[in-house]
């Protein structure tokens, strides 16, 4: 059957997915056609480990794909004449881990809306020491005391960066000057100027662990936040400073790390059929899944 037709059945069922899933598996040569892989619409979730950017994951599970679809010597970064169109939504910094959500074909399209509920991190942040990227990757650019704050004090500090709050993106970050990041601008010896503070919103924020210098952080946040800049703030509101150790996206959307994220010995078609959430091929995109009722708060992007 055509691709269109394809895509529109899995759409309106869910079931077509799982049945082709099954066949491949079963039936079907161990080299899946190019067809079968751009009749693909909807979006997925895969895990990014540390230190690629998801930009660079994203290539590579495009390369994987292309493979097994017969392609030879595939080029995932042409932008012109691309064999699968495929996106991600919210980046993930390089040093960072977890759920990086995927769109294929019109799932693409369907990023932001998608993905406009909360996000939530675990963070191990380190008292003690601040960097200029705000975590391990920097360097370390001031260190003072910390043996003066207790667990109480800590978590009494919590709560003023929880709810609505103004928050100054990090200079190293995705954002942009000119068309250009502003990492990549700091990186390349240009003088960069901090954005302004913005609005953005902590729905929950609860402290796991707490063993000084080490601590560890639950966070569940709206769009526009950045982890790296709240370890910071916090770390100045305690009479000291801190930055990020590790970083880990544990929920993006409707999607958990537990229960969706696609390690990299899954990065195959019959794997993204048994966990996509299709959308249709028409320009009406109601059809698609829509995230549980938690997360459809409407919210940018989580951009860290």
């Amino acid at each position: 059957p055509p691709a269109q037709s394809n895509a529109v059945q899995c759409s309106r069922t869910g079931r077509r997915a799982a049945s082709m899933a099954g066949n491949l598996s079963s039936s079907a040569p161990r080299s899946v056609s190019l067809s079968k892989l751009q009749a693909l619409n909807g979006l997925f979730a895969i895990y990014k480990t540390q230190g690629p950017t998801s930009a660079d994951v994203l290539n590579k599970l495009k390369e994987a794909l292309l493979k097994e679809a017969g392609v030879k010597n595939p080029n995932p970064r042409k932008r012109k004449k691309q064999d699968l169109k495929m996106g991600h939504g919210g980046t993930l910094d390089s040093a960072a881990c977890g759920v990086l959500v995927v769109g294929v074909g019109n799932g693409t399209k369907m990023l932001s809306t998608m993905l406009a509920g909360s996000k939530k991190y675990t963070a191990v942040g380190e008292l003690g020491k601040a960097t200029d990227t705000l975590d391990a990757t920097g360097t370390v650019i001031l260190e003072k005391d910390f043996e003066h704050i207790t667990r109480v004090a800590f978590e009494e500090k919590l709560k003023i960066f929880t709810g609505d709050i103004m928050q100054v993106p990090p200079l190293y970050s995705a954002l942009k000057k000119d068309g250009q990041r502003l990492s990549v601008l700091l990186k390349k010896g240009h003088k960069v100027e901090a954005k302004p503070a913005r609005a953005v919103t902590v729905y929950s924020l609860t402290l796991q662990e707490f063993k000084p210098p080490l601590f560890t952080l639950d966070i569940e946040c709206g769009g526009g936040f950045y982890v790296r800049s709240l370890v910071d703030d916090l770390g100045k509101a305690l009479s000291s400073c801190a930055h990020v150790k590790e970083l880990t996206r544990t929920k993006q959307g409707q999607f958990t790390l537990k229960d969706h994220a696609l390690r990299e010995e899954h990065w195959t078609l019959e794997h993204i059929l048994h966990s996509m959430q299709p959308c249709p091929v028409s320009e009406d995109h109601s059809d698609c899944i829509k995230p549980p009722e938690a997360d459809t708060r409407s919210v940018q992007n989580t951009p860290e």
